[in-house]
């Protein structure tokens, strides 16, 4: 049984590495990084260079807590290129991390691109 979680938590790094490995973000255009849990979304601009995160937007977030839904994930991807876009950030680099451009994450994407963000 041990194991069994053992080898998922090692598939869950394999994937998550496999796609970042090939991105790398830097201050003229980021990496924006999402991770979800079974009760919220995530997004951060990160500078990979410097090893800073410029901005950052959630479900959890102290102005207004939302629930995960696509409608949230939309709203989320416009509220994070507001973010990029007062930074002077017109372009990122897209990390799904380890889960698949599908649903909530797609959402999130089309949010961003609707609000001005170019990937």
């Amino acid at each position: 049984m041990e194991n069994s979680f053992y080898r998922k938590k090692i598939a869950r790094q394999r994937r998550t590495f496999s796609v970042r490995k090939k991105l790398r973000g830097n201050s003229a255009s980021p990496r924006m990084s999402v991770n979800k849990t079974n009760k919220h979304l995530y997004v951060q601009l990160i500078d990979d260079e410097n090893g800073l995160t410029l901005g950052s937007f959630s479900t959890m977030n102290k102005e207004k807590k939302l629930s995960k839904s696509k409608e949230t994930a939309k709203e989320i991807g416009k509220k994070i290129a507001e973010i990029a876009k007062n930074k002077n950030i017109n372009r990122v680099i897209f990390d799904r991390g380890r889960y698949k451009y599908h649903g909530l994450i797609a959402e999130l994407a089309t949010g961003a691109r609707e609000a001005g963000l170019q990937f």
